[in-house]
Order: structure tokens, then C-alpha cells, then sequence
């Protein structure tokens, strides 16, 4: 796949195969890809936690709210835990004087490589941004703020159509 193919492929994905385990080789390119993702300053300020097994089931748990929202987590045989770490110095002058917060920025980043990585591997993925910090960290040993949880394993879902603002709407040009 290309680029394009893999950005036209790629949707939330709400339904797992619960008995499919993600290769690990599959995991390791996912992982990668995430480490290769731009930051700035080249700070990488986030750490990925892989939680499987039981901690997956711990931590999807933590994700359901607001009648059921997220329940589909829990089929997921892998979450991505991505906590906030701090900025290198550089960056963290950068943030303070720019009044930019590079941490989410590069967070981001990262978890769209996830994303487009485990499509272009043939793996679904959600980014799930309800959950219950505090007793995450406790389940992953984290220090730090949790500011991302990413689902990831084999589809269920059907491709979907993409419902999206059109380019005019988004983009302007200024010569």
C-alpha cells in the first residue's frame, strides 16, 4: 500500500478478534515506526506501555464511560498506554517561550505512525482518549500522565466510508 491507500484504509476500529493475536513482528514494525516519528527537538517526550493479557483487560476496563462508551476495548488484545514524559531542554525552552505544547503535538504524531503502520500491517486501531489516568498509571507503573490509549489487533469492522470536511474547507491559499 501507499501512503494514500493506507490514509483511505485506516478507521477507528470498534470491533476485534478477540481469539487473533497480533504477531510479534507485527508489533515490533508498529512500535518502530512510532520511534521514528518526528518530535521536536527530537525529544521523543513520550513513553508506550504494551499492555496484553490480563493488563489489556485491567485497562480496557478503565477506558468504558458514559453508558458503554469504549466497551469494545476490551476485545482488543493489545492497548498502547502512550504517557507524557518530559520535554529536553531545548523543547521545553521552545514550549515556554512559543507558547506551543510540543508534548501533544509529538504525542500525536507518534500515534498517527501507530495508526498508519498497524493499517498498512493489516491491524485495526482506535485511539481512545477517555479513561481513568490515575488507576492506569497504577496498572502500568507509569510516573507520569497518560495521554493517549490506542487499541490494536485484527478487525472485525467492515470498511467504512470516510466522512470528512471537503479540502476547500480546510485548506487556503496566500501567495
Amino acid at each position: 500500500m501507499n501512503f494514500a491507500e493506507i490514509a483511505q484504509a485506516r478507521q477507528s476500529c470498534r470491533s476485534y478478534d478477540e481469539a487473533r493475536a497480533v504477531e510479534a513482528e507485527k508489533l515490533e514494525a508498529i512500535l518502530e515506526s512510532a520511534r521514528l516519528a518526528p518530535s521536536a527537538c527530537n525529544g521523543q517526550p513520550y513513553h508506550i506501555t504494551v499492555c496484553r493479557g490480563q493488563a489489556a483487560k485491567d485497562v480496557a476496563a478503565l477506558t468504558v464511560g458514559m453508558g458503554g462508551m469504549n466497551k469494545f476495548a476490551a476485545q482488543a488484545p493489545i492497548l498502547l498506554v502512550i504517557s507524557e514524559m518530559p520535554y529536553v531542554a531545548t523543547a521545553a525552552f521552545g514550549a515556554k517561550h512559543k507558547h506551543n505544547d510540543y508534548r501533544s503535538m509529538d504525542i500525536g504524531l507518534a500515534a498517527a505512525h501507530i495508526c498508519f503502520e498497524a493499517t498498512a500491517q493489516g491491524l485495526g486501531t482506535c485511539m481512545l482518549g477517555w479513561f481513568d489516568d490515575e488507576k492506569v498509571r497504577n496498572i502500568c507503573g507509569l510516573k507520569y500522565p497518560v495521554r493517549l490509549i490506542i487499541t490494536l489487533g485484527y478487525p472485525n469492522d467492515k470498511p467504512r466510508g470516510k466522512k470528512r470536511k471537503a479540502l476547500e474547507e480546510l485548506v487556503s491559499y496566500v501567495e
